[in-house]
């Protein structure tokens, strides 16, 4: 038989299928922006004859400020910071007073000429080219500044002295790196109004599953809401050891309008109206309040409300409250409030007033040792007439920049 030979038949490259063009290649971009936040501290010093003498590395530095992010402090040290220079110059320096790590930053300090013919002496970054860039401070503790920044001798007789006063300008430009991409969208956020329904939900009454008598009066409120944000009522509703009586709870030593704004704010997070509260428009019910409210607030373990009050009690110290806010301030651990107190008390012309007050009875009688604090803080500030510096024996920050000078922690 003969055979039959089959064989495939192969299609002609003509009649094959063409190939899509390949999509053109996306392109993206993204913008890396570098830019400086400048910020200036003036650091006033009085008393400088007093302060020379205190022994070579001590010093007298700023309060703390920010610039870019970041806490900054002036180290001024009148017999110098270093040994080899035998108390010949005056150092003066800018260090990195808060947690952070290779921080890129300019920086100018600038004794001030108070002549006033303008002749000032001045170290700069700004303004000029730099070789390396920005100076980097490695971690908390890194310093900038100059140990020979000007001769003792010199000083004494210049223009940057006046009324045994010095004054150090500082600027500081922190430098920040970001990355921009395109926004493909641009939606506004409503601000959050959880507080606006809680608040609303107490008002109307409606699921209160808890009464508290106090002073008399009655408080309705949610169980699971009062957990939420008190560790004590958490405790006092729903733990082991929860009253018995959880459907009425007697609450003692404490007002009834300072009660009202606890809840007030535990549903709002804010504080509540204290005239509406209280019916009274008086500033001494406002400071009142902010102190009953403060005591409450530690006793629930509130503690945005026990910041709160602080801060406003800070910013309210008058001769007849600063004894009974001090005497607040040391049984509620309010230590910022408390140096408040003392720095008002210790002011001349203060502390006679502050004693004829009732408070200052009730201070002696509850906190005897902060009178031991108090006489301590007059003391110092007469001896040396210094309001805006503090003098440690020790450098306060630890740390060392790349050139490995180093100083201690804050404490």
């Amino acid at each position: 038989m003969g055979k039959v030979l089959l064989e495939a038949s192969r299609p002609s490259s003509s009649s094959s299928l063409a190939k899509p063009p390949s999509p053109a290649p996306a392109t993206t971009f993204s913008t890396s922006i570098t830019e400086t936040v400048n910020g200036t501290h003036q650091f006033k010093i009085t008393g400088y004859s007093s302060s020379k003498g205190m022994g070579i590395g001590k010093y007298v530095s700023s309060d703390v400020f920010n610039v870019g992010g970041y806490s900054w402090a002036i180290y001024f040290y009148p017999d110098g910071k270093s040994v080899e220079d035998n108390a010949t110059y005056v150092s003066l320096f800018i260090a990195l007073a808060s947690e952070g790590s290779d921080v890129r930053a300019l920086f100018e300090l600038t004794l001030l000429d108070q002549s006033g013919n303008g002749r000032h002496k001045v170290h700069s970054h700004f303004g000029r080219s730099l070789d390396s860039g920005p100076y980097t401070l490695k971690s908390r503790g890194s310093m900038w500044g100059y140990k020979r920044f000007f001769k003792r001798t010199s000083l004494k007789t210049s223009d940057y002295l006046k009324d045994n006063c010095l004054s150090v300008n500082c600027m500081v430009g922190v430098v920040k790196s970001h990355t921009e991409g395109p926004k493909i969208y641009s939606i506004a956020l409503p601000r959050s109004n959880m507080g606006q329904h809680f608040g609303q939900l107490l008002e109307s009454g409606k699921g209160t599953d808890v009464n508290f008598e106090v002073d008399g009066e009655n408080f309705a409120a949610h169980k699971l809401v009062l957990a939420a944000q008190s560790p004590v009522f958490r405790a006092q509703l729903f733990g082991p050891m929860k009253d018995q009586n959880s459907q009425c709870i007697n609450v003692e030593d404490i007002e009834a309008p300072v009660f009202k704004a606890l809840l007030y704010f535990m549903y709002w997070d804010s504080l509540a109206d204290i005239e509406e509260l209280t019916g009274i428009n008086s500033h001494g019910a406002f400071t009142l309040m902010a102190q009953h409210l403060l005591a409450a607030a530690d006793r629930y373990g509130l503690e945005r409300l026990r910041l709160l009050c602080e801060q406003n009690l800070c910013k309210d110290v008058a001769i007849n409250t600063v004894a009974t806010t001090l005497a607040l301030a040391e049984q509620h651990h309010c230590f910022q409030l408390k140096a408040v107190c003392l720095r008002f008390i210790a002011t001349p012309g203060n502390l006679q007033g502050v004693m004829k007050t009732d408070g200052y009875k009730h201070l002696r009688e509850s906190c005897p040792s902060v009178l031991t604090e108090l006489l301590e803080y007059v003391a110092r500030v007469g001896e040396h007439s210094v309001s805006q510096c503090r003098i440690g024996n020790e450098a306060i920050l630890d740390g060392s920049d790349i050139n490995g000078r180093r100083v201690k922690q804050r404490l």
